[in-house]
């Protein structure tokens, strides 16, 4: 289970992001404080301003539904962070961490092989990837067995240049880690990931501090090839359940000139 202040950290780091105006709260230049002031939280979630206070404090971490609802109500969340916080609000009895298996299953290897013109690879939980096929390592590098595609993305600039909207990638992987994780503490490999990130990149600091959670397991993906040039792809992401890994693809519309780049460059022979 997460500790107890994971709970506290998410409210707090919440609630900063909520303006008065969104809530219908009168502004103020004179206010003190990033986003809501915790009675205002309080108030909204229909609790007492003591309560808010110990739960920010972690001095309560097991709030009943009817005050997660007041919260959820009260700091705007969607389905995806409502179901992290009672997550958090409902830590499950300690069990042994069932071990992440650090290789991918031939038959999910096979079908990705199947796929010349979808780019598709295999990550764990802590986004090191196991496996990918052609198209994905045409792709990029760093789309290769081996690399962890969250350090990539934040520390290696080939990737902002694949990327050409990495702001928006950026921005959609961290809140897609957490959801990922949900109320389950990271193993050591991710805790120095994300400490390594940390230190690294104003860009992760920023993200991981806001505490958003998404699921977002579809939408666009646009790239810049150095040798084909811009490419405007959508990706998937499924989820294997048996494994505790996820299958990522980048895909283009059938008959485009994007699915044509990808042809040539998983297969400039062909």
């Amino acid at each position: 289970m997460q500790t107890a202040g994971a709970l506290a950290s998410f409210l707090r780091a919440r609630r900063g992001l909520i303006k008065p105006a969104d809530v219908g709260l009168p502004g103020s230049d004179r206010r003190r404080v990033e986003g809501l002031r915790r009675e205002e939280v309080a108030m909204l979630a229909g609790i007492s301003a003591e309560y808010y206070l110990r739960l920010e404090q972690g001095r309560d971490h097991q709030p009943s539904e009817q005050v997660v609802e007041g919260l959820a109500r009260a700091l705007q969340l969607d389905d995806d962070a409502v179901t992290y916080l009672r997550d958090l609000a409902r830590p499950q009895p300690r069990r042994p961490r069932p071990e992440l298996p650090d290789s991918c299953d031939p038959a999910v290897q096979t079908l990705m092989d199947g796929w010349p013109v979808t780019a598709a690879f295999v990550v764990d939980r802590n986004m090191t990837i196991l496996a990918s096929n052609r198209a994905a390592r045409a792709l990029s590098r760093f789309f290769t067995a081996g690399e962890n595609i969250m350090r990539a993305a934040f520390l290696e600039p080939e990737l902002r240049t694949l990327y050409r909207d990495w702001e928006t990638f950026t921005a959609r992987m961290v809140p897609f880690l957490r959801a990922v994780l949900g109320a389950e503490p990271p193993d050591q490999e991710l805790v120095q990931l994300i400490g390594e990130l940390g230190v690294a990149s104003q860009r992760f600091r920023t993200l991981w501090a806001r505490h958003d959670v998404k699921h977002r397991s579809n939408g666009p993906a646009r790239f810049y090839h150095p040798q084909v040039g811009p490419l405007d792809l959508q990706y998937t992401i499924l989820h294997l359940p048996d494994q505790r890994q996820i299958l990522v693809t980048y895909y283009a519309e059938p008959g485009s000139s994007s699915e044509e780049s990808l042809r040539l460059l998983a297969d400039p022979k062909g």
